[in-house]
């Protein structure tokens, strides 16, 4: 009993020597608790090369994303390395072809810009495909990817609260090494 005393005791006592030896006590969290630490964003790297007369579009589409949402950062590609995203301008409707979350094709059409639809738009909803959101059809203009059902006179390039956070916790789940991989097409 005396010792038991004793060793429930020894935590005060260390605690007690630090203080008075200069040392810096710090409680222990509760077993179980959530521990917070910062994970370095997932960076996402684009090639725009092959996007023509669309390239500004693409760095536009991709600096909305950036600064809404923290877990993903899509970034150009360095000369010399291989892009998770090709960004390829072609006659047809936008469309992507995801290969895994972060990674694929769009293909950025001639055929939606010809009709009057907004180019960053485009971009920005084309890139969440890429980010692994589906297309909300139909849907308001304050939709992201409610994509075309919003029509022509929406120009609305921001994803809302519910695809920002859907974009984090896709990413939140891929720092932890856990995402799943697929393949999907996107025709918008």
């Amino acid at each position: 009993m005396r010792s038991s005393k004793a060793l429930r005791a020894l935590p005060a006592v260390a605690v007690a020597v630090l203080a008075l030896a200069g040392g810096q006590a710090v409680a222990a969290p509760a077993p179980g608790a959530a521990q917070p630490h910062a994970v370095a964003a997932r960076v996402l790297t684009y090639d725009a090369s092959q996007a023509a007369e669309f390239k500004d579009a693409v760095t536009k589409g991709a600096g909305i994303w950036n600064a809404g949402v923290a877990n993903v950062q899509l970034k150009p590609v360095a000369t010399g390395q291989r892009a998770n995203i090709r960004i390829i301008a072609d006659d047809g409707w936008p469309r992507t072809a995801t290969t895994s979350l972060g990674s694929g094709t769009i293909y950025f059409g001639r055929q939606a810009v010809g009709q009057g639809y907004n180019t960053v738009r485009i971009s920005s909803h084309e890139l969440g495909h890429i980010l692994g959101l589906p297309d909300m059809k139909p849907g308001p203009c304050s939709s992201l990817m409610s994509g075309s059902t919003a029509g022509v006179s929406c120009t609305n390039p921001n994803p809302n609260a519910a695809e920002k956070a859907e974009v984090e916790d896709n990413f939140a789940t891929a720092l932890t090494g856990t995402a799943a991989t697929r393949d999907l097409l996107f025709v918008d």
